[in-house]
């Protein structure tokens, strides 16, 4: 007799552990000086699907022209500020009101740029501490091979925006020469002087020779100066800043970029006379206005037209990258992406710092300390030892 019946068997059962999804905030910027935005639609996407929420306030990514409908459709949520403030990771480029970081859950992260260190207060940097947030300044962070992740890309879109920017006014019919910057059989091109050999002063010569200009090169560190000349070629010219040689690149440059550089320089207003009228200056240096301190700066992160005269007198223009706020963003996104990657398998803010490489020496506060000496002195206090912290937590 054959039996109809069949016999249950058991199988083995997919066990997973529940794993809380952290949550990425994005409020829109305070400051009008900071146009850039950290992600784009499609590195939001990507975020979705390594498993964060992402909440957006709704309009912050106007500055580079995406619609709240196009972070939706890629799994962002458009919420109010203070929705986004809640989050678990709050990335927001320009400081925070104080207000703002009442309103951040205790203990969360916030990612920023240390380079607006200046506009970090005192009552800035206590709310930090009195709430916990572990802070951490993007530009800081450093890869096991010693470069700077964030900061280099930005610099190096700081040089090559104020090339771009400065051949559009020389090209400028009506309030420029009218003239490009070379590349013209028969006509000898523009001049351009860059103070420094770094990054930045390195995209901004490439950008230069790419268009048909002259390049003078100067930094008196040799070693970078060598390395520079090296990877640009025999295109730029280069040279130690001796005082004679810096006012005689003046009388003829058409373009003069300043970037960060060690002793740069001061070009004061005897030396800013010799310079061409008409000339194109632009600071693009950690430290905008220092090395042209006679000229009035004009901040690209708010003119809403460039115009190379201010009352009939030369300017100064600053932060470059802000006039391109959109490559900034995908470049900013690249690496996000990666690097939050690596957080989200940390299980836990605290535990990324310890984990991930390179967040230790970015971090500005931590725990309810000031552990970077800058934000410590901003605060009045001393710095605490993160790697101690971070054994005895």
């Amino acid at each position: 007799m054959t039996d109809s019946f069949t016999t249950p068997i058991e199988q083995a059962a997919q066990v997973a552990t529940q794993r809380r999804r952290l949550t990425i905030g994005l409020p829109r910027s305070a400051q009008a000086a900071e146009r850039r935005f950290p992600l784009t639609p499609e590195a939001v996407n990507i975020l979705v699907e390594q498993g964060f929420t992402v909440k957006m306030e709704r309009g912050a990514a106007d500055v580079i022209h995406y619609t709240d409908n196009r972070y939706s459709r890629c799994g962002a949520a458009i919420v109010d500020r203070r929705s986004t403030l809640q989050c678990d990771l709050v990335i927001h480029l320009s400081p925070l009101s104080v207000a703002d970081v009442n309103d951040m859950k205790r203990g969360a992260m916030l990612l920023t740029l240390f380079h607006s260190s200046a506009k970090l207060t005192r009552p800035l940097v206590e709310a930090l501490m009195r709430h916990g947030i572990i802070a951490i300044a993007l530009d800081l962070i450093k890869e096991p091979q010693g470069h700077a992740l964030f900061a280099d890309i930005l610099s190096e879109i700081d040089g090559r925006a104020s090339i771009a920017i400065a051949s559009s006014l020389l090209a400028d019919a009506i309030r420029g020469k009218g003239i490009l910057l070379g590349g013209v059989a028969g006509i000898v091109p523009c001049e351009v002087m860059i103070l420094g050999s770094g990054l930045a002063a390195r995209a901004a010569a490439m950008s230069a020779i790419g268009l048909g200009a002259q390049v003078r090169m100067f930094d008196g560190d040799t070693y970078s100066l060598r390395s520079a000349l090296a990877a640009l070629g025999p295109g730029v010219a280069g040279s130690v800043p001796h005082p004679h040689v810096v006012e005689n690149a003046l009388r003829s440059a058409d373009i003069v970029v300043a970037t960060t550089m060690n002793n740069a320089p001061v070009i004061d207003s005897d030396r800013v006379e010799l310079m061409k009228r008409g000339v194109i200056t632009f600071d693009i240096s950690s430290t905008p206005g220092k090395i042209f301190p006679s000229l009035p700066t004009v901040d690209l992160a708010v003119a809403r037209s460039c115009d190379n005269t201010l009352d009939g007198y030369r300017v100064c223009y600053i932060n470059a990258g802000s006039a391109v706020p959109r490559t900034a963003a995908m470049a900013l996104s690249n690496s996000l992406v990666t690097m939050l990657h690596d957080v989200i398998t940390c299980e836990g803010m605290s535990n990324a710092v310890k984990l991930t490489p390179g967040l230790q020496g970015a971090t500005l506060t931590f725990g309810g300390h000031a552990v970077n000496p800058d934000i410590a002195r901003t605060a009045g206090c001393r710095p605490t030892d993160l790697a101690l912290f971070l054994q005895l937590s």
